[in-house]
């Protein structure tokens, strides 16, 4: 992250940005509270990140219990740092007779049922014998009244801290589903079903397996939350800053320098980062000024860095949490994720750099003087060292062991960056620790040599880090700062178990899969007749029936991404469209990316597009301007999907196999497809372009991204007079000159 002084140089001070990243990060706003009980709020923080980073290098509770811990700091925290009503008023320190460090006894009431709740399960798991208590395996499907109590209570709170940190929408459209389960007969048509008895629902949203101590509350506690610790870590101790440097070495002297700058350091900082908001602000701080200054307009100045900032989610080797739930879900590796990823995220960002390259060359916008731009040398003479935990933290993950592991491994070597110094020699005793954690692994076989070798040297190397050391209070503030990004993704997860329990209990996601893939079928069978003459047909029946499926998922993702955080929206989308893509024949990897791709493309798409309104802020620009111009920009994210569906070769990774030629020439037509569409939306290619030759353009795109021979001659016959135009006008012009 750039420095206070960097900031303030460009008008925005630290606490400008932080109050931006509160207004439109809704995970981010808390209000005020009184020394004392931010004291121990500060205690609970650094106990529930500690706890998490610890267990992940040494071993996992059972799962009930660690899954228990990790819902009991959510409602401490949540409820002492997120109002009820979000009034201006809420905000703001006010102390009282009804309040407890400014927070009110009703929220202290709620915390403690909160954590009771949350606890009771692991405590009442073996039964207990003098209250009555059975245990848990007789209990099973038919929850006692402790059961129902506690459940009830624990489905309500959760729905509670998931509206506090992220809105109304999620928790109402989860009521839906539990008013779907209980009340099924009132429901018409196919969506009817028997109901579900009201004992039977509590306890399969109670018990683990399924539920709010399901997968998604699994994944977060277990994995999520120590990529979150580590990206707000490498950031803070100066991987961040580093990745902005050269990113305005790699592209800052070239046209549109301070943009493309943009999208380079929005890649490199997605690499670590999952939340869209923060490295909207994170990298915007500087990039948009920047942008501006040179002569972008403000709306596309901050439109560009949210499109390459909501990138973030899906850049590897670090997605966003749906990557890791994802993983579980498919019951694949996360690196088999991360491989799938790659170019679809390079997609994505080659569809912003096309964009921005070609506004820089219509406006005819340069780059930066070479006084402004950063010197290689200098800048990996002082910060080297903080490659060096990124560097660890993939080496494990890609070395076969858990995610957990791996994040283990890349926070401590963060903290050994950060904090040891070989010319400091008590502070050696961060590296010393690490390394004995790793000989005790290699001796017990949890490591092997090469590995333990690795991590040894990467500690010792970290050592010499010769930039400022990070203090015992600043690593502290950090660790803070990092559990509470991850309140609101840990809410989330929480509440969207609820949504899994009722898909399986009711089995809603094949019926309205049926009921999507038969629309689909219908409609295609209607509109055939436009695409045939006599015996031939462009589009099959089936062809038509995949397409229109794909878009009415593509339609329900960004709409129902309204004001839904990216990980929620996945899976409640995906139980959706996998039996329904499944049934076209759609490969799960595949089927599951598209979800995923196009809850991402929601941050960005007016009228909710929250990275976008963060941007905006920094920009002074028109929020809804701003989003549009995010939307334009994001085009390859919103193409991509459709390709690797009907090309799963390009994740690499599919099940319907890996061919270099077919890859090859599949990836150079979606590139090809993409730069069409950017010349379509900024109206420029060689020379600037006419409308009707815009619609050509946009359409060849379109048509490009469909990996076919057929399809690619079809658009080069639809893209031709724009090409030929173009070429004509620019030789025209060069004459002239």
């Amino acid at each position: 992250m750039t420095n206070t002084a960097e900031h303030e140089a460009r008008g925005l001070s630290a606490e400008d940005l932080a109050e931006i990243e509160k207004k439109y990060d809704e995970g981010a706003a808390t209000r005020q509270i009184a020394p004392g009980m931010a004291k121990f709020l500060r205690y609970v923080a650094l106990a529930f990140a500690t706890y998490h980073y610890l267990t992940a290098g040494l071993a996992l509770p059972t799962d009930y219990w660690h899954m228990g811990w990790h819902l009991s700091g959510l409602f401490i925290l949540t409820y002492a740092l997120f109002p009820m009503f979000k009034t201006s008023s809420a905000f703001e320190l006010r102390e009282s007779r009804f309040r407890l460090g400014g927070v009110p006894y009703t929220d202290i009431l709620l915390m403690i049922l909160g954590t009771a709740s949350a606890l009771y399960l692991g405590l009442a798991w073996r039964g207990i014998e003098w209250l009555g208590i059975e245990e848990q395996t007789f209990r099973m499907g038919n929850p006692n009244t402790y059961d129902l109590v506690f459940g009830c209570i624990l489905i309500v709170l959760v729905l509670d801290i998931a509206r506090r940190t992220l809105g109304w929408i999620l928790p109402l459209i989860i009521c839906v589903f539990i008013s779907y389960a209980l009340f099924g007969p009132i429901f018409p048509g196919l969506l009817q079903h028997p109901g579900v008895n009201f004992k039977t629902f509590i306890g399969s949203m109670y018990f683990p397996q399924e539920g709010i101590f399901g997968v998604t509350l699994w994944v977060v506690s277990t994995i999520v939350f120590h990529f979150v610790l580590f990206g707000v870590i490498a950031q803070r101790t100066g991987l961040g800053q580093l990745f902005i440097d050269n990113a305005t070495i790699l592209a800052g002297r070239y046209t549109g320098g301070p943009a493309k700058v943009s999208v380079v350091s929005s890649a490199f900082f997605g690499t670590i980062s999952g939340s869209s908001v923060a490295n909207t602000v994170s990298t915007g701080a500087l990039t948009i000024p920047n942008m501006k200054r040179l002569g972008y307009p403000g709306h596309f100045a901050g439109g560009v860095e949210a499109a390459a900032s909501a990138g973030g989610q899906i850049t590897p080797p670090i997605m966003g949490a749906a990557a890791f739930i994802m993983a579980e879900f498919l019951e694949l590796p996360y690196t088999t994720i991360v491989i799938a990823a790659i170019f679809p995220a390079l997609l994505h960002y080659v569809g912003v750099f096309s964009v921005v390259h070609l506004m820089a060359r219509r406006l005819d916008l340069r780059g930066l003087p070479a006084d402004q731009l950063p010197r290689l040398k200098a800048v990996w003479t002082s910060g080297w060292a903080n490659i060096v935990p990124l560097i660890g933290l993939l080496v494990v993950l890609f070395s076969g062991y858990t995610p957990y592991m791996s994040a283990f491994c890349g926070i401590s070597l963060s903290i050994i960056a950060g904090m040891s110094r070989i010319r400091n020699p008590v502070t050696l005793a961060y590296a010393a620790a690490f390394i004995a954690f790793v000989i005790w692994k290699y001796l017990g076989g949890g490591f092997d040599l090469s590995m333990s070798a690795i991590l040894i040297a990467g500690a010792v190397i970290a050592s010499f880090n010769p930039q400022q050391r990070t203090t015992i209070k600043e690593m502290a503030d950090t660790f803070e700062t990092g559990v509470k990004y991850a309140l609101a993704v840990g809410a989330a997860a929480a509440a969207v178990g609820i949504v899994i329990g009722v898909i399986n209990t009711t089995g809603i996601g094949f019926r309205i899969g049926f009921m999507v893939t038969q629309a689909a079928s219908n409609l295609g069978t209607d509109l055939h007749w436009l695409f045939t003459v006599g015996s031939w047909e462009l589009f099959s029946i089936a062809d038509l029936t995949l397409f229109i499926s794909l878009v009415f998922i593509a339609l329900a993702c960004i709409l129902m991404g309204a004001g839904v955080p990216t990980t929620a929206l996945y899976i409640m989308l995906v139980s959706v469209a996998q039996p329904a893509l499944a049934q076209l024949g759609i490969p799960p990897i595949a089927s599951h990316m598209f979800v995923l791709y196009y809850g991402v493309v929601a941050e960005i798409t007016p009228p909710v597009c929250t990275s976008a309104y963060a941007a905006a802020a920094i920009a002074g620009s028109n929020p809804f301007r701003t989003g549009m111009s995010a939307f334009t920009l994001g085009l390859g994210k919103v193409v991509a999907p459709m390709a690797f569906v009907y090309a799963p070769v390009l994740l690499f990774v599919s099940s319907t196999g890996f061919d270099f030629w077919q890859f090859t020439y599949t990836a150079a037509s979606c590139i090809a497809g993409v730069i069409a569409l950017s010349a379509a939306v900024v109206g420029y290619w060689l020379v600037p372009m006419g409308a009707i030759y815009r619609w050509l353009m946009a359409l060849a795109g379109l048509v490009f991204i469909a990996p076919s021979l057929q399809a690619d001659l079809t658009a080069l016959i639809i893209a031709a007079p724009a090409i030929i135009s173009q070429v004509v006008q620019r030789k025209r012009l060069e004459k002239v000159a």
